[in-house]
């Protein structure tokens, strides 16, 4: 009746699970798209979609999926359609109905059987998701100043 009240024990904080990657927008079978896509959050896409990729999240390419791109870049990349272009993510997955054209940088790599892959792949401790710079127009020609050619009087 008369006991001493103990403190209730605290637990030390327990630290909460990353948020799971997930989708929030869909590119639908039989929608093509041309242009740039950046940004957050996840994407699968199921159609045809031609142009940049920048993005800050999660991206599917579901077995009807179609990308071309000179380089796509975003931190997860799950591939079970088709990929035209340079691959950077922190992780890429190839299902086993993927297929990728172009060279790959990446911190995580994994394939199923049947995946299919042409291209390098250069693995890193850390990646930088953000897209090499053009070429300037004296890198594709093999000039290294084209103003300062001297001619002979």
């Amino acid at each position: 009746m008369f006991r001493k009240r103990t403190a209730p024990a605290v637990s030390p904080p327990v630290a909460l699970p990353a948020p799971a990657e997930r989708i929030t927008s869909v590119l639908g079978n039989g929608v093509i798209w041309k242009g740039n896509l950046s940004g957050s959050g996840g994407v699968r896409i199921e159609g045809a979609f031609e142009g940049e990729i920048n993005l800050q999240g999660l991206l599917v390419v579901g077995e009807t999926g179609r990308v071309t791109c000179p380089s796509l870049c975003a931190n997860t990349v799950i591939v079970a359609g088709a990929v035209k272009g340079d691959i950077i993510a922190e992780r890429l997955e190839i299902r086993a109905t993927g297929r990728v054209w172009g060279n790959v940088i990446t911190a995580a790599f994994a394939t199923e059987e049947g995946a299919f892959l042409r291209g390098q792949v250069r693995m890193e401790e850390q990646v930088n998701l953000q897209p090499p710079p053009p070429p300037t127009p004296a890198e594709t020609t093999g000039e290294a100043n084209p103003s300062a050619s001297s001619s002979s009087p």
